[in-house]
């Protein structure tokens, strides 16, 4: 019997033959993660294993990016202490402010993650690489603390499920909408501690930028890891910015897999997430009358220069409403720079949007676009739950960015075609 992509690259990481779904084993990372919320935890525990050296300068990375600029004292005791490592153990991958960006759009383009890499962060969202061929999973900060040790973690292997995608994509459709569909279909447990692979002619069309959304959201399903087997599009990303060789796996034929979906792209439509669930998704025909206080587009799932050209494609020449406020992050420095070269902050400020410095920031409730009690946002985020962009009472609903921005010139949650 064969395996699956991510039942090669850990059975490889494992020293093993071959894996099977349910196997409990070992695993030599290539990269371990961290940021200036989970980092400090991992830390203080790192310091209680008693061990002076992280396993590899060159292989533990931090990036001070979910309350950073600093946001008030506590953020910058926060940030101070991730700083302070970072230094004392000459890591050669800190980003500090400046340099960084939002960490799952940073890695991928600095090169710090190639296809076949096994990765783990401690953010919920470093399932992002799966877009790369790499398996990649988030875990808690003491998971995280270990690595930092040992390089190693344990794991176990879990199941795949098989997402295949048909047909053309509808106009300015992208992987954000998929994975919303998706999600909408199974549920937020639909996929638990299962990796999600996706394939089809409809993946093979999208840009990495869309896959990287797409595998960004796998952990909005339950998912262990969301994953894509490279192709040309891949190795055109990765060659020339990988900082480390890497090897390429894909499925075999009689690989075992848990489910089979297969959907017919041509039917769906850009998707909205209603509150308080991604998967309380509808297509935006169905959306009806919403009104909406602010906009936000960024994050680790849409802030990619593709996201960017998109908004400023449906804002150029036009106006957020004067009853919004409409947010934009580029979620890294060279993002802002080539955005900047293109014309497209020009376009987002005479739009009379405000644009910022990369940050998490909004995203979960952190600064930069607080809500509340009784606001609505609509985002380009990847949670809508209670609370997650500030007050309880308020409301965060989920797109991609046409109808983020076609939205906050509306006042209200519509199809860019609506304009």
């Amino acid at each position: 019997m064969g395996m699956t992509i991510t039942e090669k690259i850990l059975a490889a990481h494992a020293q093993q033959s071959s894996v099977t779904p349910g196997d409990l084993i070992n695993v030599k990372l290539d990269l371990v993660l961290g940021n200036d919320i989970t980092a400090p935890i991992a830390i203080k525990e790192f310091r209680q294993i008693g061990v002076e050296k992280v396993f590899d300068k060159d292989r533990v990375v931090l990036v001070p990016d979910h309350f950073a600029p600093n946001k008030d004292i506590e953020s910058a005791e926060q940030c101070k202490m991730v700083r302070e490592f970072a230094y004392e153990q000459d890591l050669t991958y800190y980003f500090e402010v400046g340099r960084m960006g939002i960490e799952h759009a940073l890695l991928p383009e600095q090169g710090l993650v190639g296809p076949g890499d096994a990765v783990i962060g401690a953010d919920s969202h470093t399932c992002t690489y799966g877009a790369l061929g790499a398996f990649s999973t988030g875990v808690g900060s003491t998971d995280l603390a270990a690595a930092m040790a040992t390089g190693e973690t344990w794991l176990k292997v879990p199941s795949s499920i098989k997402f295949v995608f048909k047909g053309q994509l509808n106009p300015m459709v992208t992987g954000k909408d998929l994975i919303l569909y998706t999600i909408g279909k199974i549920g937020v447990d639909g996929a638990l501690y299962q990796a999600m692979e996706f394939t089809g002619e409809a993946i093979s069309a999208l840009s990495m930028d869309s896959r990287l959304s797409m595998c960004n959201m796998a952990i909005e399903a339950g998912g262990k890891s969301g994953i894509i087997a490279p192709d040309e599009k891949t190795l055109d990303y990765v060659e020339g910015r990988a900082i480390r060789d890497f090897t390429v796996y894909e499925s075999d034929a009689d690989a075992e897999y848990a489910t089979v979906y297969e959907w017919d792209v041509s039917e769906i439509e850009l998707q909205v997430a209603f509150p308080h669930l991604p998967s309380n998704t509808r297509g935006i025909s169905e959306v009806g009358d919403v009104t909406i206080d602010q906009v936000v587009i960024g994050s680790c799932t849409n802030g990619r220069l593709e996201d960017l050209r998109i908004a400023a494609q449906v804002l150029k020449g036009r106006e957020v409403d004067r009853k919004i406020r409409c947010i934009i992050i580029p979620a890294t420095q060279d993002i802002y720079r080539q955005a900047m070269k293109e014309g497209l902050l020009d376009i987002f400020v005479e739009a009379k949007a405000a644009v910022s410095t990369p940050t998490c920031g909004p995203c979960l409730g952190g600064h930069m676009g607080i809500l509340a009690k009784g606001e609505r946002a609509l985002a380009t985020t990847n949670r809508n739950f209670v609370g997650r962009m500030g007050h309880p009472g308020s409301e965060v609903y989920l797109s991609g960015p046409a109808v983020a921005a076609a939205s906050a010139v509306a006042g209200k949650i519509i199809s860019p075609d609506s304009l």
